[in-house]
């Protein structure tokens, strides 16, 4: 088959891996028809998650037809159409059990914190992606759900991480009604998270990114005031102002490791890697939510960043909420909200590029070019 592989750093190329097989009787084999391409992915493009090894696969946004089940498999068959969220778990341990899906205590030896996600480096066990064109499903039974036949592909795609990450942040966000919502970064889990708070009961949702056409999307999509970065001094500043001096009820940190505004936060995080990433975003939600705040942190971080405001989280009186999404709790929801017409996640998607021209797609993902916000790998047909 054709697959997507890591090269290092900024490197990758299409190359002939062998078909996934069946490894346990509850495994499946999926055909692949469309994969995402996450901003977290960018973080291992970029070389800032650690163990990304050499020929790894990424890619844990897939949507495609059952190919094999194993003897085990019980509630899928060759010929469905599936998506699947990009946790892997196994369903029943102490986590799962609680929900907490993307905690999942059997799927992954090399960590005691997340579980086991696709294509996301050996830290997440190292399980190849879908960005190409079989992908290996563990427990099968579990994770993966047919596709409705009211529900377009692109919607179901932006359903397994962007759109429910989006979703589960403005849920960890404890929002009650008419509460002034924050979301540092416009990108697709940023305008997810800003168009979900309104679900929610939120009164104001604010967005702020420093790219213009990210910002007119938010206003366009999340129907969301928007700051611009270049155009404020000090942003914490700014939203005081326009919150009475108070700061915001909610703030939703959806930019992660790669943050831009400090110099020296941006070198030691992103660039010499002296830290798992750029604090930067993180520090702004905390300095810009009100005492007695939340902040809901969904953003991807590496494991130590060690310049966090963490005093101002105690002296403040903050509740800091973080996880990776357990995306399956949140699609009983989201389904009901595409299938009465008040949502089509789809509306994200900006750019579809054939699984051969993939290093193309990360090239204008990660450089922001031609009004990119969320490009999609067409890997074969339905």
């Amino acid at each position: 088959m054709r697959a997507m592989t890591y090269r290092g750093p900024y490197k990758i190329q299409v190359a002939d891996k062998p078909i996934p097989a069946l490894e346990h009787p509850g495994d499946a084999i999926v055909r692949v028809t469309h994969a995402g391409v996450c901003g977290s992915d960018l973080h291992l493009y970029h070389g800032m998650i650690p163990d990304t090894r050499i020929g790894h696969t990424f890619g844990h946004e897939i949507v495609g037809v059952v190919h094999e089940v194993g003897s085990g498999v019980q509630n899928l068959a060759p010929g469905d159409r599936v998506m699947v969220p990009f946790n892997i778990y196994c369903g029943s341990c102490y986590f799962c059990s609680r929900g907490l899906f993307s905690n999942c205590h059997n799927v992954n030896p090399n960590a005691t914190a997340v579980g086991g996600i696709y294509g996301y480096s050996h830290t997440a066990g190292g399980y190849d992606g879908g960005q190409a064109e079989y992908v290996r499903v563990p427990f099968a039974d579990v994770g993966p759900k047919p596709v409705p036949d009211w529900l377009s592909a692109e919607d179901a795609l932006m359903l397994t991480d962007a759109f429910s990450t989006g979703y589960f942040g403005a849920q960890l966000g404890d929002i009650d009604e008419r509460d002034t919502v924050v979301v540092f970064g416009a990108g697709p889990v940023g305008l997810s998270a800003a168009r979900s708070a309104w679900f929610l009961g939120a009164g104001r949702v604010i967005v702020i990114d420093h790219i213009q056409h990210r910002l007119e999307k938010a206003r366009d999509f999340a129907y969301a005031e928007t700051m611009h970065l270049a155009e404020h001094k000090d942003i914490v500043l700014a939203l005081k102002r326009a919150t009475d001096g108070l700061g915001a009820d909610v703030v939703i940190d959806a930019v992660g490791a790669e943050a831009d505004g400090s110099v020296v936060q941006h070198v030691t995080g992103a660039k010499l890697k002296l830290q798992g990433g750029s604090p930067v975003a993180l520090n702004w939600a905390i300095d810009s939510a009100r005492k007695g705040g939340t902040v809901s942190v969904i953003g991807a971080y590496g494991p130590l960043v060690s310049a966090v405001r963490f005093g101002d989280v105690v002296n403040k009186g903050l509740t800091l909420r973080a996880n990776q999404a357990p995306v399956a709790r949140q699609w009983p929801r989201l389904l009901e909200h595409i299938r009465s017409g008040h949502l089509r996640p789809g509306e994200l998607l900006t750019h579809r590029f054939p699984l051969e021209d993939i290093g193309e797609a990360y090239h204008v993902f990660s450089s922001k070019l031609d009004g990119c916000i969320k490009p999609i790998i067409v890997v074969g047909e339905e």
